[in-house]
């Protein structure tokens, strides 16, 4: 099986487009996104209904769980609270009811899937924790490998059932290890933050036990004139270039 794994999208829905178009040309069996589908960007519905016309498992992210609950609106910074009251306007009812419907993790093919950091946390960043924290994470859930999202760019943690070791997730396909865990971030579709603008996500090969981090171009411009136009922080578009 070859599943797709996407992060990230928050509302940029040219780049979500171009990633399933080569989703759609990778031979790909299976799609799950781990959330944050809203937030920074323009198009908010449109994401949510793109996600929802192609039928893609979704679970909650950080930017959903402040639709949710919006005491979480208190732990963003004054440029991405601003967004985010932005997106809370522009939501339709549709997208109010796909946002209060996600769940914190999916597991499936023994691995799971979350957004911030194992087991079910959409707001944990995985640099917030030394390696101590690390290895505990490690004992609170049974999978083999926890895909997870949030901090926008490429990783790979991997766990021998001793010692936690580091990795960059480099374009194109890295090797696992049948006798290894791994955490590993599937970067960002609609806001990469890693010094490499294209959309980013990753496909699991079970059969080749590998993962392949694809890079895609998309027409930035577009978006960039969008959040401006729509009155978004300015930074939101900048940080895209």
């Amino acid at each position: 099986m070859r599943l797709a794994v996407i992060s990230d999208i928050h509302s940029n829905t040219e780049a979500f487009g171009s990633v399933l178009a080569d989703i759609e040309i990778s031979a790909v069996d299976k799609t799950i996104c781990l959330g944050d589908v809203i937030g920074y960007g323009p198009e908010p519905n449109e994401a949510i209904s793109m996600i929802c016309d192609y039928n893609i498992p979704t679970i909650l992210g950080n930017h959903e769980l402040c639709i949710i609950n919006r005491e979480y609106l208190t732990r963003f910074n004054p440029s991405a609270c601003r967004s985010m009251l932005a997106t809370i306007d522009m939501l339709n009812d549709k997208s109010v009811y796909f946002v209060n419907n996600l769940k914190p993790n999916i597991i499936s093919n023994n691995c799971r899937f979350v957004h911030g950091f194992p087991p079910d946390s959409p707001t944990i960043y995985m640099f917030e924790l030394d390696k101590k924290g690390m290895l505990d994470a490690f004992g609170r859930y049974e999978e083999r490998i926890c895909f997870i999202g949030h901090t926008h760019s490429l990783r790979l943690i991997e766990f021998d059932g001793n010692s936690i070791a580091y990795n960059s997730l480099d374009r194109g396909i890295t090797k696992l290890f049948a006798g290894k865990r791994y955490i590993i971030n599937a970067g960002s579709v609609g806001q990469p933050r890693d010094g490499d603008n294209h959309a980013k996500y990753v496909i699991w090969d079970t059969s080749d036990d590998s993962i392949e981090a694809r890079y895609i171009s998309y027409d930035i411009d577009s978006v960039v004139n969008k959040i401006l136009n729509a009155g978004l922080p300015k930074i939101n578009a900048m940080r895209l270039l």
